[in-house]
């Protein structure tokens, strides 16, 4: 939340000064419980932490000036069967907050330790409230009597919710038990991953973001066939052709502006996003800045607002997540990642802090790590696969082409229609059935000469010539040579359908060979 968004506590939203001596208790407005559970909230522990206070019977110290007997240490309302509440002491008559040395039965259960942490707070907002106008006089007390029984609401509702989850077990508590508890890695087993707004029966509302790159457009396409033109909306922060714009809903939308980006998310009622906003290798190496706000910063933002409106996000991870001292003939899902480009860095960080959200706050996160990939439909994007794109455009227009790469360099590739196709399926996927959260997926692993070689088949007249560029070669050293996608293809049954010789075919095809392809042939 932007500082214009956040309220002011200090000020309380009045001015004057109050007449008489004026005492307001430390941190009480500061405190005030948030229904948010987003981690950019710095009201973060609002609601959640509330109940979370609640169901393990603790609470902050409250202020001396109010009517207490006194202010318990820290953590000496935290009672065990072995150290009992006192009978005589909170959610009794006249008792007050219970000293050591009061001796009682134990609480019953979490819906009694519940109540009585929701009895200590409500007392202390209800003596606040009921003191203000009395003892602070003026507008300070009028405000404060305002404000207070808004905050007993919110916190009944809190502490309401937990209770109807912890008294009935075929209901799912509305706060998960990864934020309430002090261990929050363990995931609940009735733990519910899908949008709060879709179901089965629904089409999902979809945001494609950086969707004019290489995937954007293609992916758009796809997922209108199946969901329908209307629910997939395609944005980016450049203007589209003709073409995009009139095949489907397209939006500006800058990663960067989180403002924005809620309210896109808002307004469009998403449920399902797709972040394809980065900046590829060699790319990202000639504007490390640049790729560091986009990749990074960008990312945080993505993360914030699909926790906050409980989106399923995906996020694409690629072979350069991978570095040199990674096996690079099979490279498993999981191996040493020592990547040596920003953009690799960049990608590594973005599946661990999206399985961290996944344990931590529940976010349905899905990633799949690309090999290089093949498209006939769009212009190369600055990575160092994009060889294996831009050959098929110089053979149709040139009848030769110039590769920055050596000849034996080999390293994984799927043509595109298998990709896009990977991608529906992992997010269509049932949630029990993905043992991860980031999935290799390959199809086919070849060099330059060998691709050469298959195009030769075809354009019998094709040359290729080798101008090796220092900076990609060092980058697709370090990157793996084949993909080990076994457990893409045993959880969620992962299937290519293009090999080499098939995607040179569909490629040239594409780019208007069948003529001479048949010639060839």
């Amino acid at each position: 939340m932007s500082s214009a968004e956040q309220p002011n506590a200090a000020s309380g939203g009045f001015s004057g000064t109050p007449q008489g001596p004026v005492s307001v208790p430390g941190n009480v407005l500061a405190e005030l419980p948030s229904p948010r559970r987003c981690p950019r909230e710095d009201g973060q522990a609002g609601a959640a932490a509330a109940a979370g206070d609640a169901a393990r019977g603790t609470l902050s110290r409250p202020s001396q000036t109010l009517d207490s007997p006194r202010a318990p240490p820290p953590g000496e309302l935290a009672r065990t069967p072995e150290r009992p509440w006192p009978k005589k002491g909170i959610g009794a008559p006249g008792g007050g907050f219970g000293r050591r040395e009061d001796k009682g039965a134990a609480p019953q259960g979490p819906d009694e330790a519940s109540a009585r942490g929701a009895w200590i707070s409500g007392h202390v907002l209800l003596q606040l409230q009921r003191r203000s106008a009395a003892s602070l006089g003026g507008c300070v007390g009028r405000v404060l009597a305002e404000k207070v029984p808004v905050v007993i609401r919110m916190l009944r509702q809190a502490v309401c919710q937990v209770l109807q989850g912890t008294a009935c077990c075929c209901r799912t508590a509305a706060l998960p038990g990864r934020v309430l508890g002090p261990s929050s890695w363990p995931v609940p087993a009735d733990a519910n991953f899908h949008s709060a707004s879709f179901s089965e029966t629904d089409q999902p509302r979809i945001l494609i973001t950086g969707g004019l790159g290489q995937l954007g457009v293609g992916l758009a396409n796809t997922l209108r066939k199946r969901f329908g033109k209307d629910n997939v909306i395609l944005s980016d922060i450049r203007k589209p052709s003709d073409h995009i714009f009139r095949s489907g809903p397209f939006i500006y939308s800058d990663i960067l502006d989180y403002k924005n980006l809620r309210e896109t998310v808002v307004n469009h009622r998403i449920t399902w996003l797709f972040h394809y906003s980065a900046l590829l290798s060699a790319v990202g190496e000639a504007n490390v800045s640049l790729a560091r706000a986009v990749n990074i910063t960008g990312l945080h933002n993505i993360l914030d607002v699909a926790t906050e409106h409980n989106l399923r996000l995906f996020v694409p991870s690629t072979i350069g997540a991978f570095g040199p001292t990674s096996p690079r003939n099979p490279t498993p899902d999981l191996c040493t990642q020592r990547p040596r480009t920003i953009y690799g860095v960049s990608k590594v960080h973005a599946e661990l802090i999206g399985e961290y959200y996944y344990y931590r706050y529940g976010l349905d996160f899905r990633c799949l790590r690309y090999p290089g990939i093949i498209s006939a439909d769009s212009q190369p994007g600055g990575g160092t696969t994009d060889y294996a794109v831009q050959i098929f455009h110089d053979a149709v227009k040139h009848g030769k082409f110039e590769c920055n790469l050596k000849p034996s360099t080999r390293l994984p590739m799927m043509y595109i229609d298998d990709c896009l196709r990977a991608t529906l399926e992992v997010m269509e996927a049932p949630a029990e059935s993905l043992s991860m959260r980031t999935y290799n997926v390959n199809a086919m692993s070849f060099s330059p000469e060998e691709l050469a070689q298959e195009v030769l088949k075809h354009v019998p007249e094709f040359q290729i010539t080798y101008n090796v560029d220092s900076v990609r070669q060092a980058i697709a050293d370090s990157w793996p040579m084949n993909f080990d996608d076994s457990n893409a293809r045993k959880d969620w049954g992962w299937k290519h359908d293009f090999d080499l010789p098939e995607l040179v075919t569909t490629m040239l095809n594409f780019h208007g060979f069948d003529t001479r392809v048949a010639q060839a042939n």
